[in-house]
């Protein structure tokens, strides 16, 4: 589905205020956007074109208009534009993917579902997530400078296996000029409270050098934030549970490609992400249900600091592809071979005291190490008016995972999978207006786990989980999961699509292990969970206006919810069938050349289908509203205004007077980004202010989640000055 929201980006609206959201509307549609930076202007129509291609759908280049499900691209622009804001990738991910989770604020994707369900994180086609022990930070991966362009496919999908039961997110990372001169990219930013001033001003450093020599291709890019403190709308310190109040990022980018001849190509890549945060404040802990905020102030205890800097310490990503275009008759030939080191440290929690032992708390981190190959082949055929293409291949993948404690406790055993699987994609076209698709992959899942004693942690000194010796062993998966969907562009104006797509699922089975309360693994509900996933909608383009249109709904047998344990303090999961159901609907207007307005409107929800009752804000979001208002008035000058809005969610009754785990109230609020730049030859100067109005509130997040510390509320007005040149 290519048309829309590619004249100027996409978002999201909510459903509570429905006076609000029809004014914000017919405003977008009536003012004024977009245009491109001076260095986007020249684009040719080759560019354009393509703009409208894909490669995460069917792990081959097709056209977006060629896929019968729903796909959102935030280009080059949109990222620039946004960049000017903020660089935090969960943020621009929250505003531009319709269907996708609200985020402010945080270094965790935590309940960032992607239609009420968990997506996997790529890099260039290679995972970052962990889905064998999802904490949730995979979305910070690498800096928003390193990536070209972001491509999300929403709906289950089992065409790179394990981890994408809600959808794929890939960044797909820059690219060479063609051109032999070297390109060279400078830019500074500095970021600070508009609301108080004190403390926190932070800055932002990064470069970039790309080009061709001959048949050599290479890009490096590097970039090095620092934030200072965050400050809320009353100018307070926002609390550190996920917070990234003076935080340090720092990441590495390196791209280097070889040519052999015209239809042979290798290509090396390496990522160094690293982002810590490090500070002498200390939280004043609140909660939901007292309706007080958590915040942090100076230490002046004189204490040392409990525990090490949170966040990615040095995770390393390497990878090789080597393609080769004919490799026999009609075929290309890929070939993709990767290796990973993550290491993720969360908080220092008390939650992870054992009094008894000598533990006032403690610190967990998620390690994982994945090495991997993928084959993919290419075979495209052509008959009269039909193209038919295949794409089949292997994927092989090892992954062992734990979660350890900084202090030597074991939390999570390490777990050790190995995953074999074969695929089979085709596509039909059909007159160049029927596009039918269908596939199947088979996934062969082997892993095993030694014997390992859950952990003792103490809510209270007498309020424990009771540690429980469990025999490890080895657990052996075997899953086909299938997909086909049909698409006919009809004409500009309409185009309709359904499909049926299915994810095989064993995320977290880390958190089943180490809340485990039998003795022996193979007791343990670790069963992969199969996801149905039903779609159907319609796109378009009718004169300046495009537009598109989707409902989905999504069943499991199996989900991975929590149930709160009173007794000891500790959530448990809970494999619980679900069903999740939700719309979409997105609309771009060209008022002029240089002026654009596009709004989009995401509705979901959610049930346990055994005890008919809703699932919880980790899982389902908020309704969201999101506008795009982009203006260039003149040629040096761009302007932009994002508009977010959340609505209402509140499903739940509290239990004894007080709301539990991540069943809190969301109420709804209201978010204004501006974005400015103006050029000057080779200089750009700009400014962008995030939360321009000072709306004081809490994110939908920090209202669902009533667990101590995240009641956070959201950045006040905040300032971000910036200059680049090229040249």
């Amino acid at each position: 589905m290519t048309i829309l929201l590619h004249t100027g980006p996409p978002m999201s609206f909510s459903l509570s205020q429905t006076a609000i959201a029809t004014r914000c509307a017919l405003l977008c549609l009536a003012l004024p956007s977009l245009s491109v930076l001076a260095d986007d202007n020249a684009r040719s129509p080759a560019d354009s074109s393509m703009e409208r291609m894909i490669i995460t759908g069917s792990r081959s280049v097709e056209r977006i208009d060629e896929v019968p499900s729903s796909v959102t691209l935030i280009d080059k622009k949109m990222l620039k534009q946004d960049m000017l804001i903020s660089s935090e990738l969960q943020n621009i991910l929250a505003f531009r993917v319709p269907g996708m989770a609200p985020s402010s604020g945080t270094s965790s994707n935590s309940g960032q579902t992607l239609r009420g369900r968990k997506a996997l994180i790529m890099i260039d086609g290679v995972p970052q997530s962990t889905p064998l022990r999802n904490g949730q930070l995979g979305i910070r991966s690498i800096d928003a400078g390193a990536i070209e362009r972001i491509e999300v496919i929403k709906g289950a999908t089992s065409i790179y296996g394990n981890g994408a039961s809600g959808g794929i997110i890939n960044y797909i990372t820059k690219k060479a000029s063609s051109d032999d001169k070297a390109r060279i990219q400078l830019g500074a930013s500095s970021k600070f409270s508009a609301v108080k001033f004190e403390d926190t001003p932070g800055y932002r450093f990064d470069a970039s050098i790309d080009g061709t020599i001959d048949k050599f291709s290479y890009v490096l890019t590097g970039a090095m934030e620092e934030t200072g403190l965050q400050r809320d709308s009353q100018g307070d310190v926002i609390g550190l549970k996920y917070g990234l109040s003076e935080s340090k990022s720092k990441n590495l980018f390196t791209k280097l490609g070889y040519a052999f001849d015209e239809e042979k190509y290798l290509q090396l890549t390496y990522n160094y992400y690293d982002a810590q945060q490090k500070t002498d404040y200390v939280d004043v802990v609140g909660s939901v249900n007292s309706g007080v905020k958590t915040y942090a102030i100076k230490d002046t205890s004189g204490a040392p600091k409990l525990g090490v800097p949170q966040g990615p310490r040095g995770n390393h990503n390497l990878m090789l592809k080597y393609v080769d275009e004919e490799i026999f008759s009609n075929t290309q030939l890929t070939l993709d071979g990767y290796a990973q080191v993550i290491e993720n440290m969360f908080f220092y929690s008390t939650r992870l005291s054992n009094p008894s032992a000598g533990y006032a708390g403690g610190q967990s981190l998620i390690k994982s190490d994945k090495k991997g190959i993928r084959v993919n082949f290419n075979t495209q055929l052509d008959w009269d008016n039909v193209e038919v293409s295949f794409i089949y291949g292997l994927d092989a993948l090892n992954d062992v995972s734990s979660q350890p404690l900084d202090d030597g406790r074991i939390w999570v055993p390490e777990m050790d999978m190995t995953n074999l699987a074969a695929y089979l994609q085709t596509k039909i076209v059909i007159d160049g207006d029927w596009i039918i698709k269908a596939g199947v992959r088979q996934d062969s899942v082997d892993l095993s786990v030694d014997d390992y004693q859950t952990l003792k942690v103490c809510k209270s000194a007498d309020t424990c989980s009771v540690p429980m010796d469990v025999k490890g062993g080895d657990i052996d998966y075997d899953t086909t999961t299938f997909n086909v969907g049909v698409r006919y562009n009809m004409n500009d104006y309409f185009s309709p699509f359904i499909s049926f797509s299915q994810g095989s699922d064993i995320s977290d089975l880390g958190r089943l292990l180490r809340t485990a309360t039998v003795d022996d693994i193979s007791l343990i509900r670790t069963e992969a969970s199969i996801v149905d996933n039903y779609e159907v909608g319609v796109s378009g383009q009718v004169a300046d206006l495009t537009y598109e249109f989707a409902a989905y709904r999504s069943n499991s047998e199996l989900g991975t919810g929590s149930k709160y344990i009173v007794e000891t303090g500790v959530y448990m999961p809970v494999r619980e069938p679900q069903k999740i159901w939700g719309y979409e609907a997105q609309l771009s207007y060209q008022i002029q050349e240089n002026l654009t307005s596009s709004v989009s409107y995401s509705w979901i929800e959610g049930k346990n289908t055994e005890t008919d009752t809703y699932l919880d804000g980790k899982t389902i979001s908020a309704p969201k509203f999101t506008a795009t208002l982009d203006w260039q008035p003149i040629e040096e000058v761009r302007i932009g205004v994002n508009y977010l809005y959340v609505g209402d969610r509140k499903r739940f009754e509290p239990v004894d007077g007080k709301y539990v785990g991540t069943l809190g109230p969301v109420s709804s609020y209201n978010l204004v980004n501006l974005s400015s730049s103006y050029q000057i030859d080779n200089w750009q100067l700009s400014l962008g202010i995030e939360n321009l109005l000072n709306q004081d509130y809490y994110s939908a997040r920090s209202q669902a989640y009533t667990y101590s510390g995240y009641n956070t509320k959201g950045l006040g007005t905040t300032v971000n000055l910036g200059v680049k040149t090229s040249f």
